[in-house]
């Protein structure tokens, strides 16, 4: 068991180096591909023609190896240090200055991490669709994903509308990324 541990936490380590050096890849990436032509922020598509891009988007895949190989208890709360390697490479790489205040978030996201990992519980295995349901109708799970819905509506239209009065598409093209991708926090 200490072994299949061991291997899992240095995966688990490694995804979060990989898809933190990814962050600084693509942003180099979009750089480069900025000066060759229209930004991505004025929503140019040159970027996809940057192979420093896609090697950044291909970095990205070793954090999904390690949700196949690795409890998700362990992966996730390690994620956190990929902060810190962005962090470190977007200041020797892309020359950004780390405040106090950054210094401050590294710290806190490598106790927040070895906490977490030290308390996690133990995955149980899941043999069978039914489980999953039983699981995922549990009256817990339920209220956060009607409080999560709720809360990211809300934000969205009074936020986005108040802000963006003119701009539908773009309130309804945040409203379905926020709610698809686990929405605003409440």
């Amino acid at each position: 068991m200490y072994s299949n541990n061991l291997k899992g936490f240095l995966l688990a380590v490694v995804s979060s180096a990989f898809i933190g050096s990814s962050f600084i890849i693509m942003k180099k990436g979009l750089t480069k591909a900025g000066v060759n032509g229209p930004s991505a922020s004025s929503r140019g598509y040159g970027y996809l023609l940057e192979p420093l891009w896609w090697i950044g988007m291909v970095t990205m895949i070793a954090n999904f190896v390690a949700y196949i190989y690795v409890p998700a208890a362990l992966v996730t709360p390690l994620g956190a240090l990929s902060i810190i390697v962005s962090a470190v490479l977007a200041h020797f790489l892309l020359k950004e200055k780390l405040q106090k205040m950054g210094m401050l978030g590294c710290l806190l996201c490598v106790v927040g991490s070895v906490v977490i990992v030290l308390h996690a519980p133990q995955e149980e295995s899941i043999d069978s669709v039914e489980e999953i349901w039983e699981l995922a109708t549990q009256p817990a799970i339920l209220l956060y994903v009607g409080l999560n819905s709720s809360c990211s509506i809300g934000i969205d239209l009074v936020l986005c509308s108040s802000i963006w009065p003119n701009q539908h598409n773009d309130l309804y093209r945040n409203f379905l990324c926020n709610w698809i991708v686990d929405g605003y926090d409440c």
